[in-house]
């Protein structure tokens, strides 16, 4: 197979604005350990299995990561980091290696002529974008995936201990994904500061994600006698209680892992 390899120059100016590029080794391990688990059938049937690492910060190390995860579950998957800041592409061509290139752009994601990426990761990108322009970003990122591909977008704390991620499908929005490090947390509605941006200022009364956080943090409080057994199944008890009343999409083997996604219809804005 020919090496993946990013497009020439692109001859307008790449769509986006820069981010602060703040980014710490091991950052996104939570987003990468889903993409692997949730993604791995499509990976391993993929006739081009190219995955995107859209701005990747200053430093290019959740690039370098996103491939040796990918690899472990198909030793030809290849990463293009894309970044929008020229002197941050040139600050990471040192790392690049077989598989792993980086290229100059944004949002029309610049792979060479006729490449559609089974995987795009835009984690910490739409932070800083209004709530408006979210469905335009995933609209757009969406039409550049391969027909079985997907778009995780998301946001996390500095050091990946809480995440929260939109899974998005050719067709659009699929599933969101709450992830933590369980010996941090205090309540489930801690992880309300990571909502991606398209949910974070829609965390108030009358709107379904704050109905969602407020029914985990009930279901939390109820699974208090099994904190004596431990976080992890304090969790497996509160994630089962919401079972009940939301669309999970997930099971125990994912919660096990201090994960539970939710079908993004049941937390869709209003309106």
């Amino acid at each position: 197979m020919a090496a993946v390899r990013p497009s020439p120059a692109p001859q307008h100016r790449p769509v986006g604005t820069a981010t602060r590029g703040t980014t710490n080794p091991n950052r996104l391990r939570r987003m990468d350990r889903w993409i692997t688990a949730a993604h791995a059938s499509a990976l391993r049937r993929a006739a081009d299995p190219v995955a995107v690492d859209l701005g990747y910060g200053a430093a290019p190390w959740t690039a370098v990561e996103l491939l040796e995860r990918l690899r472990r579950v198909r030793a030809d998957a290849r990463v293009v980091g894309v970044e929008i800041d020229p002197a941050r592409v040139a600050a990471a061509v040192p790392y690049e290696r077989d598989g792993l290139t980086f290229a100059h752009g944004g949002f029309e994601v610049p792979l060479a002529a006729g490449r559609r990426p089974l995987i795009i990761r835009a984690a910490n990108v739409l932070r800083q974008y209004d709530e408006a322009s979210v469905a335009a970003v995933w609209e757009r990122l969406c039409a550049r995936l391969d027909p079985d591909g997907l778009l995780v977008e998301g946001t996390c704390d500095e050091i990946g201990r809480r995440h929260v991620w939109v899974a998005l499908g050719p067709e659009g929005p699929r599933t969101v994904t709450f992830a933590t490090r369980l010996g941090s947390l205090g309540t489930p509605s801690d992880l309300a500061e990571r909502l991606p941006k398209a949910l974070i200022h829609r965390n108030v009364p009358g709107e379904p994600v704050h109905a969602f956080l407020r029914d985990f943090d009930r279901a939390w409080a109820a699974a208090a006698p099994y904190a004596s057994l431990g976080a992890r199944q304090r969790w497996i008890r509160a994630v089962s209680g919401l079972a009940g009343d939301w669309p999970l999409a997930d099971g125990p083997r994912r919660w096990r892992q201090g994960e539970v996604t939710v079908r993004w219809e049941a937390v869709a804005p209003r309106g």
